[in-house]
């Protein structure tokens, strides 16, 4: 595995290694002790996949304190515009956003650390996104920024005709009225 920094403090991606022969391809996906030696502790405890249509945005999603989750996502499926929103309030890129192309021929994942809200647009036809979580679901501790707030201006690579949102994250609130505690 080849991990990556990003400009983003705790912000990695993690590109496997993969081997091709007659029969298809083979990689690890995941690798604990990879990410330990590299100073990385991702302990997962729940798996999530999604599949959605072009167009398709998820997000900006998080929990808050004291269930936050990490999230390493990956694409089985497509390809999709992967997006992490710095919401600790102590960090030098506080409010920043970090995008990249994620997809299921280079495998390339994002490990994203507790304290991001998280989120997605689908760039083919379908995507399938797994993510691998290191604490569990929490409804009570669930909460979104509007993943149309023009402060935060995050081009999710996809024509504005084409948005398919759902009511709740178009009507989360903006991240200047949002409520994180990291």
């Amino acid at each position: 595995m080849i991990i990556t920094k990003t400009e983003i403090e705790g912000l990695v991606i993690i590109q496997p290694e993969i081997f091709y022969d007659s029969r298809g391809h083979f990689f690890e996906s995941f690798n604990i002790e990879a990410l330990r030696k590299e100073g990385i502790d991702f302990n997962p405890v729940q798996d999530n996949e999604s599949q959605s249509v072009r167009g398709v945005i998820r997000g900006l999603h998080y929990q808050l304190n004291p269930h936050p989750q990490a999230k390493l996502v990956r694409v089985v499926e497509g390809k999709i515009f992967d997006v992490a929103l710095d919401l600790r309030k102590n960090s030098e890129t506080f409010g920043k956003w970090y995008g990249i192309e994620l997809d299921s021929d280079s495998k390339k994942q994002l490990l994203i650390p507790r304290g991001f809200a998280h989120g997605f647009s689908v760039l083919s036809n379908t995507a399938t996104v797994q993510y691998k979580c290191d604490n569990t679901y929490n409804p009570a501790m669930e909460r979104g920024i509007n993943i149309m707030d023009t402060e935060i201006n995050i081009d999710w690579k996809i024509d504005k005709n084409s948005y398919i949102m759902n009511n709740r994250d178009m009507n989360n609130p903006l991240f200047k009225d949002a409520e994180f505690n990291f």
